[in-house]
């Protein structure tokens, strides 16, 4: 089992994953750049945050459209898990696999912080080490979060439970002052129709050692793991 990490020019949370994944989780994973176009040896994915192509256009306009994203779509059509992380959920969006665009946040100014988010799935493969409704510490780093989708787009959602994680305070409520960036309904995190896709704006591979502050990320990688083992 080894996992891609997904690399673009301007990607620079690359190391972090890697260090996660094969010194925290102990698995296997492998950087690959952007111009291969053959992932039928990794069993999943992570697209890692940073500023692919200097975030010209839109934020992961240029990524998405580049050949490697024909291969990520091949994954995550045959069930494969595909994980996109800040930078990582903008291309997922801009290339079709997830729903809805991340836009300028709505003060526009890039954020640096930690946020809580409240678990509202554990179904799927990146989710399943938590609790509903339990509240994780993550940090988020971004300009461009501010979640968008139409009514009926997030109607359907909400109906099938795709939104992964919603920004919170400390006791756990959704209110405007938990909210980073505008995002609608708070959302930190969805995921596809076959649930084997997730994008979330906060970084994961920022919180995975409690001497960084908050191991809470850590189980999203360990649940992707294990999800990958149990295929």
């Amino acid at each position: 089992m080894t996992i891609a990490i997904i690399e673009f020019g301007g990607s620079n949370c690359n190391l972090d994953v890697l260090h996660v994944l094969e010194d925290v989780v102990g698995a296997d994973a492998e950087r690959v750049w952007y111009k291969e176009t053959d992932l039928d040896r990794f069993e999943g994915a992570v697209i890692p945050g940073g500023f692919s192509y200097g975030d010209y256009l839109r934020s992961g306009a240029i990524a998405s459209r580049t050949p490697i994203m024909n291969s990520v779509k091949k994954m995550a059509d045959e069930g494969k898990p595909v994980m996109g992380i800040c930078n990582g959920f903008q291309i997922l969006t801009e290339s079709g696999l997830l729903n809805g665009a991340l836009t300028t946040n709505k003060y526009p100014k890039f954020r640096c912080e930690w946020t809580n988010l409240r678990v509202e799935t554990t179904d799927s493969p990146f989710t399943s080490a938590f609790k509903e409704g339990e509240i994780i510490r993550i940090p988020i780093a971004h300009m461009d979060g501010n979640f968008y989708a139409d009514e009926p787009t997030l109607s359907a959602m909400e109906d099938e439970k795709l939104v992964a994680f919603r920004y919170v305070n400390d006791e756990g409520r959704v209110t405007d002052e938990a909210n980073p960036n505008g995002s609608q309904e708070n959302i930190a995190g969805i995921l596809n129709q076959k649930r084997n896709v997730m994008g979330l704006m906060p970084h994961p591979e920022r919180a995975s050692e409690s001497i960084l502050g908050s191991d809470d990320g850590l189980r999203m990688f360990t649940s992707m793991v294990e999800y990958i083992s149990n295929r």
